[in-house]
């Protein structure tokens, strides 16, 4: 078990005090088109980990113009790199060392947090010997891509525990046992979060008291598989799981409640969302009332919302005109 992670253990026995919340966002940006998240190219094309950075360092002076200070990059930053059947895209952390760490040292300078969020096939408690592997080794790239940035232990990489797999216990035991065989940058960088339908709060819970990792609130997924947890109570809980001098953070997003038409004539019908979509932007009420009961507790924001920085920046705003904005601290 990490400092990090024992550290965590005695989090939260008093509060912290207030600070200016973070708000961020997730890969995309769609205020700035001429701002792709990575190099996306097939690997046909010889996508590099060079463009990526390049990618990068223009993602970071627009968030430092619109004054947003957290970024989620994109699970694919680093192309094909832990690929089995092809060799040739191994290694690319380190034949990008110095590029990395210029553009790190820049996102320090402008103090946006970074993180990562491995995809949903990245299942660390599968059943499957070779899917456990082959995300063990996602995730020790994801955690030696920050550590090659240089980022402080605030840059986690977030992951869902993953399958019930008819047991809950077993599963949860085999999350516990594959996150004490990762390598050190993974043990030291992964966090565990709630999700909508398999492993709540309750549960992440368990495992930080067996590995000591953190846990990452989801409000959203919360309201739709809470485990019997009071939401402000699940939250304090999840946040008490961090070390003390590091900053947690927690997910939010709204959902979808507007339908879509389909169909055409007579047959023509509106199709009902379901609660588990995000919503293109943020209830803003919703939000300012959930903040204000953990005013006393310091954590930045990770906005899940389709609109992603376009979401951010009207959620600043809604904020100030509906006279909440010191819910993002001061």
């Amino acid at each position: 078990m990490s400092a990090m992670h024992v550290a965590g253990r005695n989090a939260g026995l008093e509060p912290e005090p207030p600070h200016r919340r973070r708000l961020g966002f997730a890969v995309k940006v769609l205020g700035r088109p001429d701002l792709p998240s990575h190099d996306t190219r097939r690997w046909r094309s010889n996508p590099d980990l060079a463009v990526s950075i390049e990618r990068l360092h223009a993602i970071l002076e627009y968030l430092d113009d619109v004054g947003i200070r957290m970024y989620r990059l994109s699970s694919d930053f680093v192309p094909y790199g832990t690929h089995p059947e092809l060799p040739r895209f191994h290694g690319q952390i380190e034949r990008n060392a110095d590029a990395l760490e210029a553009v790190g040292r820049l996102a320090r300078e402008l103090g946006i947090r970074l993180s990562l969020h491995p995809s949903q096939f990245v299942v660390l408690n599968a059943e499957d010997d070779a899917v456990a592997a082959k995300a063990a080794a996602d995730l020790t790239l994801q955690a030696e891509l920050l550590d090659a940035l240089g980022q402080g232990p605030e840059a986690v990489v977030v992951l869902h525990v993953g399958g019930l797999y008819g047991d809950r216990e077993a599963a949860l035991a085999r999350f516990a046992e594959r996150f004490e065989g990762l390598p050190e940058p993974a043990r030291r960088r992964l966090v565990v979060e709630n999700d909508e339908a398999c492993f709540g709060v309750e549960d992440c819970l368990w495992i930080h008291a067996r590995t000591g990792t953190p846990v990452v609130f989801d409000h959203q997924h919360h309201r739709l598989n809470p485990r019997g947890l009071e939401t402000v109570d699940a939250a304090r809980r999840a946040l008490d799981t961090w070390p003390r001098g590091v900053t947690p953070k927690i997910h939010f997003s709204s959902p979808r409640l507007d339908g879509r038409v389909v169909g055409r004539g007579k047959q023509q019908r509106i199709e009902p969302p379901l609660l588990r979509q995000h919503a293109d932007y943020v209830d803003p009420f919703t939000f300012a009332d959930f903040l204000s009961q953990l005013a006393d507790r310091c954590f930045d924001v990770m906005i899940e919302a389709k609109a992603k920085d376009l979401a951010v920046l009207k959620l600043r705003r809604d904020l100030e005109a509906i006279g909440r904005a010191e819910v993002l601290g001061t």
